[in-house]
């Protein structure tokens, strides 16, 4: 049997009736075998999403890459095929806080994120220990009012030397620089601890106690220029209760944290996140 290697398809561009006949075509052409499909119709912006799974006789991938990228010059499309067993290249940056760290190691330790690490940064020391028990490179770049343009040029040439496909701020509690955000764009992924829009900023649980709220949540999203605005990946919420305190809504909201973090990674990993504007089309 002829040895066969699985790919994914991911497709963005002006909605128009053919495409996915024309995108079966070539990959029917190229012996491929397709294994999961799912797209998506922007009505009002007419844009049309895609991603597709398929198999490829050893070697055939080339020519239909410079097959689909005559249809895509044709079509306007923005486009993406890349092998399904890879694993991307994540830094992860962080602060003091430890719990989205540690979910993201074991989850990866158990092979439930199919990435690389091949550092952890930070702006403290607290958390070097953890990055040293699972064997991962920890580097310290601090971060002060007077170092800060320095700090950052430093942490953008270690992105750049380290290869990173994607960085998680996994509670790295520092504001990107714009130029930083421009040259990751759509691979800077942040967890905020609040369901955003609401509570941007610092101190969200503080801001929702007051508030008086009855549900609070965490938000995955892509980092852009703008504070806590940027596409937005994943979000999940817990309920409160009455007779809780600022303490209970900070323990709550670690948990949702945790698991809206490794959800939108995960799918941000294996290219089911497609970003238009400031909206993400999610196929999950």
């Amino acid at each position: 049997m002829t040895e066969r290697t699985e790919f994914r398809l991911t497709v963005s561009c002006p909605d128009q009736m053919g495409i996915v006949a024309r995108v079966a075509r070539l990959i029917a052409d190229a012996q491929g075998w397709i294994t999961e499909a799912a797209q998506h119709t922007d009505t009002e912006a007419r844009w049309f999403f895609m991603r597709w799974v398929f198999s490829l006789p050893e070697n055939a991938d080339s020519e239909l890459a410079q097959r689909f990228g005559e249809l895509a010059g044709a079509l306007d499309m923005q486009w993406a095929l890349t092998r399904a067993a890879s694993r991307p290249r994540v830094v992860i940056l962080v602060s003091k806080e430890p719990h989205c760290l540690t979910d993201l190691l074991a989850r990866w330790s158990s092979g439930e994120l199919p990435m690389e690490i091949p550092a952890i940064l930070s702006n403290h020391r607290l958390l070097e220990e953890i990055a040293g028990c699972y064997g991962i490179p920890f580097e310290h770049i601090p971060v002060t009012a007077e170092t800060r343009e320095a700090a950052f040029a430093t942490l953008q040439d270690r992105l750049r030397a380290l290869q990173a496909d994607t960085v998680v701020l996994a509670r790295y509690m520092q504001i990107l620089p714009p130029n930083l955000c421009h040259e990751f764009r759509d691979r800077v992924i942040n967890i905020h601890h609040s369901f955003l829009p609401s509570f941007v900023g610092a101190r969200p649980y503080h801001q929702a106690f007051a508030r008086g709220v009855k549900l609070i949540g965490a938000t995955c999203h892509y980092v852009t220029e703008d504070l806590d605005a940027g596409p937005i990946i994943e979000q999940d919420v817990v309920r409160i209760r009455h007779d809780d305190q600022v303490a209970d809504l900070v323990r709550k909201g670690r948990d949702v944290e945790r698991w809206v973090l490794a959800r939108g990674l995960r799918n941000h990993l294996e290219g089911r996140v497609l970003t238009h504007g400031n909206k993400t089309i999610v196929f999950d």
